[in-house]
């Protein structure tokens, strides 16, 4: 997971979990569409899809607007601990020379 600005408001942040670096094709599963992350770019998205804006909305987010990694949970109290690193199975392919 990251913490980044959004592209559509660089003075908001939100934490996003990394699904694609560049070069990865990701399958997008609410439009059944493969795309690729593009150099220079990755695609984040939140963890509860039906209501979250992240690259399924507006696309590969710039590298430069990630600004750290999230490790740990520490609010509230009942969820502390380690982030998990898991990655929707199936979503990602990795780099392809076409």
């Amino acid at each position: 997971m990251c913490v980044c600005r959004t592209p559509v408001d660089h003075q908001r942040k939100a934490i996003k979990r990394v699904i694609g670096l560049p070069g990865d094709w990701i399958s997008v599963p609410e439009t059944k569409e493969i795309r690729k992350i593009p150099e220079g770019h990755c695609w984040v998205e939140g963890d509860n899809g039906s209501v979250s804006r992240d690259s399924r909305t507006y696309g590969p987010v710039p590298l430069g607007l990630v600004q750290g990694r999230v490790t740990h949970v520490v609010w509230p109290p009942r969820k502390i601990g380690r982030v998990d690193k898991r990655v929707p199975e199936g979503r990602v392919m990795p780099q392809r020379n076409l």
